[in-house]
Formats: C-alpha cells, sequence, structure tokens
C-alpha cells in the first residue's frame, strides 16, 4: 500500500535527448549538421515508439479490472450478510454470539477470504494503475491512501454508515476492510465483546467482530469504486509517456514495501506495528505488482532495442531477475520460512538496488525516445 499521493504533483520532467548542443557565433555547417542530427533522432523516436503494442497492457488491466469488481461484489454480498445477521438481533453482539456463533464465524471468516481474493486482482495490476497519471488517483483511493492525520496522502473521501455515522478520510479501502474483518483497528471493530468465534474460551488472531455498520457501507463504497476504476480503465488511451512513467515510478518502491513487510505480523508477529498487511504477506504484494510491470516492459522493449538493443535486453533480464527473487522469497515464506527483521531490511536494499538500477535505464531510454516522463 504505498503512498502515492504526493508522487502525482503533475509536473513534467522533460528529459532531452542526447547532450545539449552549444551554438557557434558563425558555425552555420555546424548548425545545419546539428539540426540534422536532431531531426534524425526525433524521426527515430517517433518511430521507435510507434512500435509499441498496448494491447497486453490493456487486456491484462481490463481482465484485473473486471476481477476487481467481481470480487467486490463477493465481499459487498457477504458483508450484506454479516449486516443483516447483526440487524436481526438490533445489533447485539453479545446475544449475536450466544444465539448464533456459527453463522458468525463463518461469515467473519468468508470476508477474510474475499479479501484475500481481491488482493492479487489488484496488485497484479497495480504497477499500471499506480503508475499512470490518469488512474493514479484510484490507488490512492483502494490501496495506498491514508487517513486525515496525513493530508497529503488522505483519502479523497468519507464513509457514510447506514446508521448515521461519518467517518471522515478514514484511509483506503483494502485497509479498512482488511483492519476490520481481521480486527486489527478497534474503530472498525465491535467493542466491549470478546470476539470468541469459536466459542473455545480463547480469542486469537483471525478472530473478530467487525463493526457491522461500518463494514458494509465500506463494502459498498468499494465495490463502486472499483466499477468506476474498470469504467475508468476502458476510457484510458495508453501513451508512451504513461507505460516508461509506469515502469519508471513504479519500480523503485521496493525500500518500503519491504519496511512494510518487516514491521507486518508476517516477520513482526504479536510485536508487529502495522495494522494492515495480516491477510496476505507484502512480499506477495511485491511479486504480483513487479509481474504486472514485466508485463508493461515486455511492451516498450522494442521500442528501447531500435535505440539500443543491448541495453533493452538487458534491463528486461534485471527486471525479471528482480521478479523472480520476489517471487523466490514469497514462496519460501510460504512453505514455513520466517524471516526476521534484519533478513527484511538486508532483502529490502538488495531489491531496492535492483529496482532503482532498473528505473535508471528505463529513464535513459525515455531520454533517448524523447518521451517525457512525470515524477
Amino acid at each position: 500500500m504505498t503512498n502515492l499521493m504526493t508522487r502525482w504533483r503533475r509536473t513534467p520532467a522533460v528529459l532531452a535527448v542526447g547532450a545539449a548542443l552549444a551554438l557557434g557565433a558563425c558555425g552555420s555547417d555546424d548548425d545545419e549538421s546539428a539540426s540534422t542530427s536532431n531531426s534524425a533522432a526525433s524521426t527515430t523516436a517517433t518511430t521507435a515508439t510507434e512500435t509499441i503494442d498496448y494491447a497486453p497492457i490493456q487486456d491484462y488491466l481490463y481482465e484485473h479490472t473486471q476481477r476487481l469488481v467481481d470480487d467486490t461484489a463477493t465481499l459487498q454480498r457477504d458483508a450484506e450478510a454479516y449486516y443483516a445477521l447483526a440487524e436481526s438481533v438490533d445489533f447485539d453482539y453479545a446475544e449475536l454470539l450466544r444465539t448464533r456463533r456459527a453463522e458468525t464465524e463463518r461469515l467473519v471468516r468468508a470476508l477474510q477470504r474475499d479479501l484475500r481474493t481481491a488482493n492479487p486482482s489488484y496488485e497484479q495490476m497495480e504497477g499500471v494503475v499506480a503508475g499512470v497519471p490518469e488512474l493514479a488517483d484510484y490507488d490512492v483511493i483502494i490501496d495506498a491512501g491514508s487517513d486525515g492525520s496525513d493530508p497529503e496522502s488522505a483519502v479523497p473521501f468519507s464513509i457514510r454508515t447506514p446508521g448515521g455515522r461519518t467517518f471522515r478520510q478514514p484511509g483506503n479501502f483494502f485497509a479498512l476492510v482488511e483492519t476490520s474483518v481481521f480486527g486489527t483497528e478497534p474503530r472498525f471493530t465491535v467493542r466491549g465483546v470478546r470476539p470468541d468465534l469459536n466459542g473455545d474460551g480463547r480469542v486469537v488472531f483471525g478472530e473478530a467482530l467487525p463493526d457491522a455498520d461500518f463494514l458494509v457501507a465500506t463494502a459498498r463504497d468499494f465495490h463502486t469504486q472499483a466499477v468506476e476504476l474498470d469504467e475508468s480503465a476502458h476510457r484510458w488511451e495508453p501513451a508512451p509517456e504513461d507505460v516508461f512513467t509506469a515502469v519508471v515510478v513504479m519500480t523503485p518502491t521496493m525500500s518500503e514495501y519491504f519496511e512494510a513487510w518487516k514491521n507486518s505480523r508476517f516477520v513482526a508477529g504479536d510485536r508487529a506495528t502495522e495494522s494492515g498487511f495480516v491477510g496476505t504477506s507484502r512480499l506477495s504484494d511485491i511479486a504480483d505488482i513487479l509481474g504486472g510491470l514485466v508485463l508493461v516492459y515486455d511492451s516498450i522493449e522494442p521500442s528501447i532495442g531500435q535505440v539500443d538493443a543491448e541495453q533493452a535486453k538487458q534491463t528486461g533480464q534485471s527486471l525479471r531477475r528482480l521478479t523472480a527473487f520476489a517471487q523466490r522469497l514469497r514462496d519460501e515464506e510460504a512453505g514455513g520460512r520466517r524471516f526476521t527483521p534484519g533478513d527484511a531490511d538486508t532483502l529490502g536494499g538488495e531489491a531496492q538496488d535492483q529496482a532503482e538500477a532498473i528505473a535508471g535505464q528505463v529513464s535513459q531510454a525515455a531520454a533517448q525516445l524523447d518521451i517525457t516522463l512525470e515524477n
């Protein structure tokens, strides 16, 4: 859940092609030669960018926006069922556990599964959504924005519940649902009732009583935003600066992802300072995001290859190695390996170094192709 609100300030940084040429006082031949050279370079750049095949990126994006629409519809359905169950006992949650404990547990577990299912549907396309200026606001709303305590990165919405409460700029939708259904944010859960869902006398991680009034409103709005993202994705008309910017901006974010992973339950356990990233490991998110960026790079590599074939190939290989690195860590963790905070720092540093090198190479290629990037 990267904080991208400050990243998009809409201040283009134009990357010039080649070195600046000094103009001589009486060098008409030099002027003509420079003009001819610049014209040839511009023609080459234009021809190269015309070869970009956007169809795979668009198809990938459309597939994932539709998946998110479907997943959030399922989440809303289960949130509505949980709300109806709580309403049936007039939102007396102690009574709910006393008389409908098994059904309550089933719905909470279903909501947790819904969230885990929706997570990769978004993360796999986040490199495109968050990296493209026209779509980036949806990343803030859905996955990256903070609550109102940080005005620079806060989400631009509030949630109004059926019960008449308003939660002003509460945070992004994934965080809201996750911390509610896993019980890691007290504001979004029931207070004063022990969430012993299975009735064994103990409350362990994963047993939670979401505030049904808050959860159903959040799930409804989340689905609405997923639908709007899908519609906006279909209206998006990709340009070279969009896809190059996506790779340049989204690749070198490894250190913040690894820092969030280090502070999550997956590494820190009960000492975790992150209330989110509890349903799915941040390592899974990293691998998913990088996988989407590989797809984007595949579409721009032929263009880069027209100005520097060896560099284009090398950059693609580097991005694939970084993706394989993240996937290996994800799989090792899923297989039972426990990483330490020190591991997270070391691995995050390695990943960041690789990512910055890749972003630098793509940025350099953009300059050679006379492509304007946004920072």
